[in-house]
């Protein structure tokens, strides 16, 4: 968790200027909700997702003039947070702030899952989509992807990039870009992003793949430096850097996301109140800039586009674990 997201939170609340009351009918907005409702995180506190989580709970607990309470449950990689929600009641009143981790690579990589990603978990709506940097040594002579793999391919297996650890989206993004630029790369895993990169500012490993918000605090040293974001447009959060495509690597792209889920079962109007709820929020400039200053896109969909980005990323991951040859534990 970089240090501009914890100033992100701190800045102060942000208020509603819609209210989501007003954009739904008389009934839904009488009888949901009727009393609390709790974000699951199933992750650390601090972390992107716990960040996220407690700005929507504000958003939404002004707009439905109620409480909305953020619970931190991490272990097992998402899974005993995530797990808590698919097996909640299904009446909307427990969520779970969860990312592409929990739902499309976990079932991959853990070989007892609690539960069924795809049939316990209703989505709800997205919030945000974290795109991947490509994050290199400065001392690397290299100034594009297509450079890197040039230069890669002079040296086949000398060069590390640092993950988040085993089975993270940051060790699949870079086994993609390895896979798609023909060269080869040794995996050094860390307990997380941060540690990942300031190790690549320091040349214990060459290059990492991460969140532009991980990257960004050490920039300013000038021992890091970003080649590209694997994404099909440029980024809100950085205009000036080039997509995969402009910088010699069509086609490498590559994002996860932050999103709510509830309960299979749950009704199918109260699923829809709570999407347009969300949909108000992240249509909201004040919100739109504050995912955008943490390094994130804002995302829109209905449940149903919601449910279908999540089944597609379930093929795409799982055929990336193959790749990157992880097996179950």
């Amino acid at each position: 968790m970089h240090l501009k997201f914890r100033d992100w939170l701190v800045r102060g609340t942000v208020v509603a200027t819609l209210t989501v009351a007003a954009a739904l009918s008389p009934a839904a907005a009488q009888t949901y909700p009727a009393r609390p409702i709790r974000i699951i995180v199933p992750a650390a506190a601090s972390g992107v997702s716990d960040v996220v989580a407690r700005l929507t709970a504000d958003y939404l607990g002004r707009s439905f003039n109620q409480t909305v309470i953020v619970e931190d449950r991490p272990g097992a990689g998402g899974n005993v947070g995530a797990d808590v929600t698919a097996k909640a009641p299904p009446d909307g009143y427990n969520l779970c702030m969860i990312t592409v981790g929990n739902v499309a690579i976990n079932p991959f990589i853990y070989k007892d899952m609690p539960f069924d990603a795809l049939k316990d978990l209703a989505p709800v709506a997205p919030v945000a989509e974290l795109v991947q940097v490509v994050v290199i040594n400065s001392s690397l002579p290299v100034h594009s992807l297509k450079e890197l793999i040039a230069y890669a391919k002079e040296r086949p297996g000398k060069l590390n990039y640092g993950s988040a650890g085993v089975g993270t989206t940051t060790q699949l993004a870079a086994e993609l870009f390895a896979q798609m630029g023909g060269i080869q790369l040794v995996h050094v895993p860390y307990r997380g992003a941060a540690p990942a990169v300031q190790d690549t500012a320091a040349g214990q490993v060459q290059m990492t793949f991460v969140g532009l918000g991980s990257a960004q605090p050490l920039l300013a040293t000038g021992k890091i430096r970003i080649l590209a974001a694997a994404s099909k447009t440029r980024m809100a959060a950085d205009p000036d850097l080039p997509t995969a495509a402009e910088s010699g690597l069509p086609g490498y792209e590559f994002s996860t996301w932050l999103g709510l889920v509830t309960s299979r079962g749950t009704p199918a109007q109260v699923i829809a109140t709570l999407n347009k709820a969300v949909e108000t929020m992240v249509a909201d400039p004040a919100i739109q800039k504050r995912l955008v200053d943490g390094g994130l896109e804002p995302m829109k969909a209905t449940p149903a586009q919601f449910e279908a980005r999540i089944q597609a990323d379930y093929k795409k991951f799982g055929a990336l674990v193959k790749v990157a040859g992880l097996k179950p534990e």
